[in-house]
């Protein structure tokens, strides 16, 4: 069986500025200098990526922007563009996370499109997928994140073919800055259903490969038992990931 590098990623979403960013990045620095064996990304408002990426310097920290446009350039005002990012310092994108979806109404054609134009630029996509608690209550849940996978990802299932860079998120948007998380069971249970659809939708190797991580309300006391469940390959971590103590405490899991 292959072994799958745990990875734990901060979305610090529309929080901190740039001198709370630079600080809270080199304590993290600092605090992973003993660490081995996991990857640690952070993903900071756009404005702060520029200082973010100087401030981690040689550090094996990755950075992430929270959101991309689809399109190289243009009159999309309020937009950054893959290429932006890449300039900025980044390896990676967050795409298709539930805010995005339910407070932009941004749609799974939408996503594609981005999932699409990131890969092209040379960035690696995190793209999220979640089923609101309505949907969980009334047996949705798996049909839910079915059609988001096919829908967001049909790039990659119309070439057949899906990078295992790409980084697949289980966030259940009923335990997102709620309080609520998922119960280890509930979302192995998830985890265990996307990596399938990858076995189904690819082969067995990408399904093997792809990281798989879960974000709802993740924090240092239920890392460790999240972490431990067989197909559950880090975390998305919000609200958690803006101190250093905390953040440290899921790195440290």
């Amino acid at each position: 069986m292959i072994e799958r590098t745990p990875f734990i990623a901060g979305n610090w979403k529309m929080n901190l500025n740039v001198d709370q960013s630079t600080a809270l990045v080199k304590a993290i620095t600092v605090g992973i200098n003993d660490i081995s064996g996991i990857d640690v990304l952070v993903a900071p408002p756009f404005t702060n990526l520029f200082a973010v990426r100087q401030a981690i310097g040689k550090a094996g920290i990755l950075l992430a922007a929270q959101n991309m446009h689809w399109e190289k350039e243009g009159a999309f005002t309020g937009e950054v563009s893959a290429q932006m990012l890449i300039e900025a310092g980044c390896s990676h994108v967050i795409l298709g996370h539930s805010e995005r979806r339910s407070l932009f109404k941004e749609t799974d054609e939408m996503i594609d499109s981005k999932v699409k134009a990131a890969f092209l630029a040379g960035l690696k996509p995190i793209v999220c997928v979640g089923e609101t608690l309505a949907e969980r209550e009334n047996g949705k849940t798996f049909e839910v994140i079915k059609n988001q996978l096919k829908g967001s990802l049909k790039y990659f299932v119309d070439k057949g073919d899906m990078p295992i860079s790409t980084t697949l998120a289980y966030e259940p948007v009923w335990a997102i800055g709620t309080g609520r998380t998922a119960t280890p069971e509930q979302a192995q249970e998830v985890h265990l259903f996307i990596r399938n659809w990858i076995k189904e939708t690819f082969d067995q190797n990408t399904s093997d490969q792809i990281r798989i991580l879960y974000g709802g309300s993740v924090k240092p006391d239920n890392a460790s038992e999240l972490m431990s469940r067989p197909d559950i390959d880090g975390a998305l971590v919000g609200g958690a990931s803006l101190k250093p103590d905390t953040f440290m405490g899921i790195i440290r899991f």
